[in-house]
């Protein structure tokens, strides 16, 4: 009898290995006779079952499936990308927090309003405010949504209405919370309501005098000079700068309530301030002539540009230079620097050489009808309102005014972007 091979030999192990198996699929096979199946299908399935038995059973198979590690459940993806996805497509400024208040995404809208959050810090790095802390502490610790109203002063003034609320996940069970803080934008809605009323009262009370004048002049030509020509023509002339200055007045406060519903929009647009003070200084001219002013221009060499609205700058150097000319006239002169030097903010100066400011009243000159005297103002035709209008635009355009008077030595106006 000639020696087994080693296939043969495996083979015969491996079925004396196995043989309980294989006994147990020939037992279904008969089983599946019994009942009435194809025997030639009975066959072919006993037959696939003792083959799937050996060949498992092969030393390499075994090998192969030990080698094999078990595959380990997956744990639940986050779902922080996905809720900051959504977030970014809000124009709303929204901040996603975790449990303990940390920044996890900020969208765009909430970059621009308050800045950049580093990702990972705690809130009050950004938000300092008590009040809203608190409601963010209270949300988190109860779960349940809080709002307050907050307002921000800088760069200008907004008014928000702070809503902090958890994210419902919908039982992902992935262990994550989030809390999402929201900021809708109420100021316009303020400003508006403020606007009408500050209107009513101011244009009440700067109007009641002229009226009360014209009331008088025209009961007086109805009345004793109903049939004195001279003193008719005298009246209607008063009558006429009375409406004059009502006309001015309100458009003044228009003007006024226009700048403020957009003072919280800074330009974007490069305007050349040397050209600029040019056209204003030819348009003053006739004034400057009629008080007896010489308007002097100092500019640099080259442009002087800033970031700003050109008519509403020089609605500004045109409120600022006739202010001089009228209210500095003794001094003759009135002169106009610029300066713009190389890393530093471009300034406009405007300088009298007038009677000056008391020092008492410098802060509070660009208040709404503030008057330094208010009978030279009237006089001079002024509305009380020109420097209130300036300190607006500039506001909107993140420069500054800086006043300094001397008193029998001059004022200066100075605008520094």
């Amino acid at each position: 009898m000639e020696d087994e091979t080693p296939w043969t030999t495996g083979l015969v192990a491996r079925i004396r290995q196995q043989r309980t198996v294989l006994l147990a699929a020939i037992v279904i096979g008969l089983v599946a006779l019994a009942a009435g199946m194809n025997k030639w299908a009975v066959l072919a399935l006993l037959v696939f079952m003792i083959a799937i038995v050996l060949l498992n059973s092969m030393p390499a198979v075994q090998a192969k499936l030990a080698k094999e590690p078990e595959a380990e459940p997956e744990a639940p993806a986050s779902l922080l990308p996905a809720v900051s996805a959504t977030l970014a497509g809000l124009d709303i400024p929204v901040m996603l927090l975790s449990g303990d208040a940390s920044v996890l995404y900020q969208n765009r809208a909430a970059e621009k309003a308050f800045g950049e959050v580093a990702i990972g810090a705690h809130i009050s790095a950004r938000l300092r405010s008590p009040g809203i802390l608190d409601m963010l502490g209270e949300t988190i610790a109860t779960n349940t949504p809080n709002q307050i109203e907050h307002s921000e002063r800088l760069p200008s003034e907004r008014v928000y209405i702070v809503r902090s609320a958890p994210i419902d996940l919908g039982g992902t069970g992935n262990g994550e919370h989030f809390f999402l803080l929201s900021f809708r934008d109420i100021s316009e809605v303020r400003r508006i309501d403020r606007m009408r009323s500050d209107f009513v009262a101011n244009a009440s009370h700067e109007l009641r005098t002229p009226l009360a004048s014209l009331r008088g002049f025209i009961e007086t030509i109805q009345g004793p000079a109903k049939n004195d020509p001279k003193a008719q023509e005298r009246f209607l002339g008063i009558m006429f700068d009375q409406t004059t200055r009502m006309s001015r007045l309100v458009d003044d406060l228009l003007s006024l309530s226009r700048l403020e519903l957009k003072s919280h929009i800074a330009p974007d647009e490069k305007v050349d301030l040397v050209p600029l003070l040019g056209h204003v200084r030819d348009a003053l001219v006739p004034l400057a002539t009629e008080v007896g002013v010489e308007i002097n221009l100092h500019l640099p060499e080259g442009k002087a540009e800033v970031l700003g609205d050109r008519d509403e700058l020089v609605q500004v150097f045109e409120n600022l230079i006739e202010n001089a000319c009228k209210y500095g006239q003794e001094g003759k002169v009135v002169d106009v620097r610029v300066k713009n030097t190389s890393g530093e903010a471009v300034e406009v100066s405007i300088a009298d050489k007038g009677p000056g400011i008391p020092a008492e009243h410098v802060p509070r000159l660009t208040e709404r009808f503030y008057r330094v005297n208010i009978e030279d103002s009237r006089s001079k035709k002024g509305t009380g309102l020109g420097l209130a209008i300036v300190k607006h635009i500039l506001t909107r355009h993140r420069a500054r005014l800086i006043v300094s008077s001397e008193i029998g030595k001059g004022t200066d106006f100075t605008v520094r972007f």
